[in-house]
């Protein structure tokens, strides 16, 4: 899976917010300065091409949605960043963030009973 720029980004989380938008509502949504219609239309396109966004057609308007879940795309994305960043390890990231973020050993434990929950529920 491609990675998305940052204005890719930027439409896609609004497409998830949404679930369905029009060019219009899109830049509505976007902080000021308000980009062009065009600038926004382009980026859809892009996005279509790359596989995250399908649309359908109302004469010459278009409803957007997303084709790949904001979960989907963020497991896919983190899965890639640690790989990237952090040799493929988990606890290397984990490691990092806390030292960098002076995690406290309570905040530490919170995060070990969460993940010690999820792969429970896995099971």
């Amino acid at each position: 899976m491609k990675q998305l720029t940052k204005a890719e980004e930027e439409v896609m989380q609004l497409l998830w917010k949404h679930q369905r938008a029009f060019v219009r509502n899109i830049i509505a949504d976007m902080p000021e300065p308000k980009p062009a219609y065009n600038t926004v239309s382009t980026v859809i396109r892009v996005l279509e091409k790359k596989g995250f966004v399908g649309h359908q057609a109302y004469g010459k308007t278009h409803e957007y949605f997303p084709l790949i879940s904001k979960k989907e795309y963020t497991r896919k994305f983190m899965k890639n960043f640690i790989s990237n960043y952090f040799s493929g390890s988990f606890q290397e990231m984990v490691s990092f963030f806390a030292k960098e973020d002076n995690m406290s050993l309570s905040d530490l434990e919170m995060l070990m009973k969460d993940i010690k929950k999820d792969l429970e529920k896995k099971k």
